[in-house]
């Protein structure tokens, strides 16, 4: 969806220093209830459908678990109280009722109604949102749903085929095929008509149109790998098949947080950070990383020792040649959790050790 925010304006460079630094973290439940509503694996696909079509396979294990999400939302304006109506997609993700799809679907909504694949609606409630993922979750008094299996591990490979389905401009359960085009994506507030960047996207070029957001982008097994959120449309951008969706690690993250919370937590390095350019590299004699351009008086990284003009190259095990590597390693930790940043000053290489903190609440 994407009649409040028509999706992406103009494409820009990207050129990004953050201000704070977050990634979801990988919060899990213990075994017991979330383990006994989610799906373990992949429906079968439908015995009706060719093995030699694997686009139509996929699409019979999946379609059922992606609904229409429509909303209602009232607004007050310089020419008084507005109401407007709106449509997005959403991917159940527990079988009690619980459904995954954008913030900016539900954003601001005064109703939300579950349109599910069989024809039936439900009334939803907002059980939370998170604006920096820009995910939410919304849940129905149902049970026994169709729930969607969701690819725990982000291990995708550019160029497998990657299969979307929503309910772009209230067509519901479309399908539209292609590939994985990309991983690490980034966009800038600029490009997502929003307040903060969304980072270590999948890019694919399988059609995300408006009312798409939310919906799912499946793999040949039949697992959502990621939850549809952004296009850049062609009229504005020049572009064309350029989608975007949210691996479903970081969605699994979110939802469990919001299910058990209402609220998504996010480890806080404190820290503004700009991507090394080639030039950059070279003065600073590295291979690539992020520059840190700023460190908050009395943040965790000041705490720790870190200082501006420190090139970030690792955090833990993970190498950090973007600044969207640097948010996707931190999904593995939690606030409080202690995280070693390698790091190259003044072209001697160095370990911080940084305890995290709890990025600030917008």
């Amino acid at each position: 969806m994407r009649s409040k925010s028509a999706a992406l304006s103009t494409l820009a460079a990207l050129a990004v220093s953050l201000a704070m630094l977050a990634g979801c973290t990988l919060a899990r439940d213990e075994p017991g209830e979330r383990a006994e509503n989610v799906a373990q694996q992949a429906p079968a696909p439908s015995a009706q459908v060719p093995e030699d079509e694997p686009v139509a396979r996929v699409a019979s294990q999946v379609a059922p678990s992606v609904v229409q999400v429509n909303v209602r939302a009232v607004q007050e304006t310089p020419f008084g109280t507005q109401e407007g109506e709106g449509v997005g997609s959403g991917v159940i993700y527990r079988r009690d009722g619980f459904v995954i799809t954008n913030n900016h679907v539900v954003e601001g909504a005064s109703e939300v109604n579950i349109a599910f694949a069989d024809g039936t609606t439900e009334q939803g409630e907002v059980v939370g949102t998170d604006p920096a993922t820009d995910l939410a979750v919304v849940r129905v008094d149902r049970r026994s749903l169709p729930a969607a299996s969701f690819r725990e591990s982000a291990d995708l490979v550019v160029g497998q085929l990657a299969v979307a389905v929503g309910s772009p401009s209230g067509f519901q359960s479309t399908v539209t095929s292609g590939v994985i085009s990309g991983l690490s994506r980034d966009l800038p507030p600029e490009l997502t008509r929003g307040d903060t960047s969304l980072v270590d996207l999948i890019q694919t070029d399988a059609a995300i149109s408006p009312g798409s957001s939310g919906g799912a982008l499946v793999d040949r097994a039949g697992e959502v790998v990621g939850v549809n959120v952004a296009y850049l449309p062609p009229a504005e951008t020049g572009a064309t098949n350029i989608g975007f969706a949210i691996p479903s690690d970081t969605a699994i993250s979110v939802a469990d947080q919001l299910i058990e919370t209402g609220r998504a937590t996010q480890p806080y390095l404190g820290i503004g950070l700009e991507e090394i350019t080639p030039e950059d590299a070279e003065r600073f004699d590295v291979p690539g990383g992020v520059l840190v351009t700023n460190v908050e008086r009395g943040g965790p990284s000041d705490e720790a020792g870190l200082r501006r003009g420190d090139v970030i190259t690792a955090a833990g095990s993970v190498k950090t040649a973007s600044y969207g590597d640097l948010l996707g390693a931190l999904r593995d930790y939690r606030p409080g959790d202690t995280i070693n940043l390698s790091v190259v000053r003044d072209g001697d290489e160095r370990d911080i050790e940084v305890e995290l903190g709890e990025r600030p609440q917008q």
